[in-house]
């Protein structure tokens, strides 16, 4: 369940079309170019469709500063812990795509906070692991500064024994 909206700050989402045209618009948009991130292109519709009103910007990376700080919060093979800036960002984004080809997101809970200046997110992931066909399937929670009407710093949770169980042949 979503939070209530807070008091002088507005609707979320200023429109009236469900959650999946808006997906399917946003995705429209900017496929052209931000082609080369087409297998996570779920995981960024749901964000930006998650951030709504207090960004701009049509696409994920079109929200996001010049000098974001990015960091998650636990290990990931190949993924930086923090990664600063929105080129970098959008590189590690490159490569992820070329591992993990995201089908959907779902199940998004978000919180806004400060007046919309910090985001909480919560949702799910589902996908598949490209090198062994292995179904993906996680859970995240995002807590997003937002400056500016970009987003500034992004601090990432998920749960970490999915993604070792679709990592690791035999963990299961």
């Amino acid at each position: 369940m979503a939070s209530p909206p807070l008091e002088g700050v507005g609707p979320l989402e200023p429109t009236s079309a469900p959650l999946d045209d808006r997906r399917t618009r946003i995705s429209d948009l900017s496929n052209r170019k931000y082609a080369i991130y087409k297998p996570v292109s779920a995981y960024f519709d749901l964000v930006r469709g998650a951030l709504g009103a207090f960004v701009d910007g049509e696409h994920f990376f079109d929200c996001v500063a010049d000098d974001i700080v990015y960091e998650v919060l636990y290990d990931f093979p190949g993924w930086p812990r923090i990664i600063e800036g929105r080129a970098d960002l959008m590189e590690s984004f490159r490569g992820y795509g070329t591992h993990i080809e995201i089908h959907s997101a779902d199940h998004l809970i978000k919180h806004a906070t400060d007046n919309g200046r910090v985001m909480v997110i919560e949702y799910e992931v589902h996908g598949t692991i490209l090198a062994t066909g292995v179904a993906y399937n996680n859970r995240f929670c995002s807590i997003i500064k937002i400056e500016n009407r970009r987003i500034a710093h992004w601090r990432d949770y998920k749960d970490s024994l999915a993604a070792w169980n679709a990592l690791a042949p035999g963990a299961r």
